[in-house]
């Protein structure tokens, strides 16, 4: 391991800090893109920045935005995406990208002002392939903040510390993510296969390698989840559904956090289905019923008083859709061998 300075600040202008390639998958951004770009480049990081920014086939004036972005600062690179899938975009942002360290970041992510310098930090105090924080849900809405307080929940997500915090350590995968180039061309970029959990497939890959993903929780990002139960469920469905691809793809990284979710919908639709002839079999919708109830009384109470009604709503929307994508996800989606 690379030894730091006492103090990460006391060196700012004499230590050579590495320049950083920040990589954004970008669709239909045109609200959001501008500020997100800036809030990049205003980072306090002492070293080199350059923003690829891989463009996918938008409805709105993204592409259009994007160009002027670039136009403007040479620092910013356009490149396109005719698939507008994200683990496309990330592959082509990489391959446009010069720089030995690179980031992940989305669209409409806000990062803290020191997220890129904690990072490199710590990839040298770590020895890391791969470091990342927080998915911090901010919701404004009432149903924003209860989907926040069930995505910061270990009722809503289990113990995953990207999403409910923790100590710095070795992680299954993180948020987002700071990678080191070599480490993405040993195990060959994202799995352009994997339309939702490409992040935790190849960081699946960098440990298999013998690489090392780091949880860092001072990188917090804020994160806005989605505004309404149509928006979740879907969501939450596809999560299911492409962690089931995953398992099917490298064996034996399933566990029971995982499958918690379709168990307990398995379970519910037998005691429906069978309570017109043992009335009791109700025990198991109604318990999980009121298991949600009194989680979100425990979870919630901090929330205003609209998003404490609709929590119970959001931990159901979650685990439902979650469960049953994992369990009608077709055996068509699995990944061809390489």
């Amino acid at each position: 391991m690379k030894q730091l300075p006492d103090s990460p600040h006391a060196h700012a202008d004499t230590r050579a800090w590495p320049p950083i390639s920040v990589v954004m998958p970008i669709l239909n951004e045109e609200r959001h893109l501008q500020e997100a770009v800036d809030m990049i480049l205003s980072q306090r990081y002492p070293g080199e920045i350059e923003v690829v920014l891989a463009v996918g086939p938008s409805h709105d004036r993204t592409q259009e935005v994007a160009d002027a972005i670039a136009a403007a600062d040479r620092r910013i690179t356009v490149v396109p995406n005719p698939t507008g899938r994200t683990p496309n975009a990330l592959n082509a942002a990489i391959g446009a990208s010069r720089n030995k360290i690179i980031a992940r970041v989305d669209g409409h992510a806000m990062l803290p002002d020191d997220y890129l310098r904690v990072a490199v930090e710590t990839l040298e105090e770590t020895g890391a392939d791969n470091v990342g924080g927080i998915m911090a849900a901010e919701g404004i809405t009432p149903f924003e903040q209860a989907v926040a307080c069930a995505m910061t929940s270990k009722i809503g997500v289990g113990a995953a510390a990207f999403h409910v915090g923790g100590t710095a350590g070795p992680a299954d995968t993180v948020y987002l993510g700071v990678f080191r180039r070599e480490a993405l061309e040993r195990v060959g970029g994202y799995d352009e296969h994997f339309q939702r959990a490409q992040d935790w497939e190849m960081n699946h890959r960098i440990r298999q390698t013998g690489g090392l993903v780091w949880f860092q929780p001072r990188m917090r990002v804020s994160y806005r989840p989605r505004p309404n139960v149509k928006a979740l469920a879907k969501q939450y469905f596809h999560y299911g559904r492409w962690r089931r691809v995953v398992s099917r793809t490298h064996e034996g990284t399933i566990n029971l956090r995982y499958l918690a979710p379709p168990i307990a919908v398995l379970a519910m639709a037998l005691g429906l289905i069978v309570s017109p002839f043992f009335p009791l079999a109700l025990i198991v919708p109604g318990g999980y019923a009121l298991a949600i109830v009194a989680g979100s009384a425990l979870t919630g109470s901090g929330l205003p008083g609209a998003a404490k009604l609709r929590l119970p709503v959001v931990y159901a929307t979650m685990h439902v859709s979650w469960g049953w994508g994992f369990l009608t996800s077709p055996r068509k989606l699995a990944r061809p061998p390489r």
